[in-house]
């Protein structure tokens, strides 16, 4: 899951079951994992007390001027928010309409084509990516498997049975450039993504509003492959070359 505008998550929850209730609690998670860094926090303050070039950063940004693992917190998550994508071809394009609906000038018929399903209430993606930062409220259930005991996501950490199998909605911002897809990985492409939402989704019992018929049953979008191919077309305009190069965002040890 990109990390790109991670400050616009409406609920403030992290991790794919959003068991960290704030950013600042997300950032120390990952270090002390063992399958990931692996670090003991109190080791990992010492080394940085050990470097020169770490203290007068925090005092720079703290009026303590500690390096304890809360500033460090503070640090990390200030960085993320600081993630902002605005600069991609949609940006460009949606700075020249009046609407979002509007067809966009700088756009190809595909691109356009693909913007028009994706926000239309029929095939329903902008119900779960909504607002002009795609990313939904809260965690959603997709229809990827017909039960939950393989994952029982938020209801894993809440132990509410309703919330089971419900996996945090991440932002399509750079969405392209972020496979493999899905809370697992099960997926490599936008393309199998949107053929999933098609005809792939499974009747989960908690599976979200959108995804379901008034009678029960699952929704099938009955997208036609060239339908596909103009999803997936729109999809790409969100990636943001300009933020991915910026200079603040690269390696500061790197000069």
């Amino acid at each position: 899951m990109s990390l790109t505008n991670s400050r616009y998550y409406a609920n403030r929850r992290f991790f794919w079951d959003e068991r960290a209730l704030s950013l600042e609690e997300q950032v120390l998670l990952p270090i002390q994992d063992p399958v990931e860094m692996g670090m003991n926090l109190d080791s990992l303050i010492l080394k940085l007390k050990g470097l020169d070039y770490y203290q007068p950063l925090f005092s720079d940004a703290f009026s303590d001027g500690e390096i304890n693992s809360k500033n460090l917190s503070f640090a990390l998550s200030q960085f993320i928010r600081s993630m902002v994508s605005y600069t991609s071809k949609y940006d460009v394009g949606r700075l020249q309409v009046a609407d979002q609906t509007n067809d966009f000038p700088n756009f190809t018929a595909e691109e356009n084509r693909g913007k028009a399903l994706f926000l239309n209430p029929a095939i329903g993606c902008a119900a779960c990516h909504g607002t002009e930062a795609f990313i939904a409220p809260g965690a959603r259930n997709n229809g990827l498997d017909v039960d939950n005991t393989a994952d029982l996501g938020v209801g894993g950490v809440t132990n509410n049975s309703n919330a089971e199998g419900l996996f945090k909605v991440g932002s399509l911002r750079n969405v392209a450039l972020t496979a493999p897809y899905m809370h697992d990985g099960r997926l490599s492409t936008l393309r199998e993504v949107i053929e999933h939402y098609n005809n792939g989704v499974k009747n989960n019992p908690n599976l979200s509003a959108p995804l379901r018929l008034p009678n029960g049953g699952v929704r099938r979008l009955n997208l036609s492959s060239n339908e596909i191919d103009d999803l997936v077309a729109f999809l790409e305009t969100l990636s943001d070359p300009e933020m991915l190069a910026d200079e603040k965002f690269s390696d500061p040890f790197n000069k």
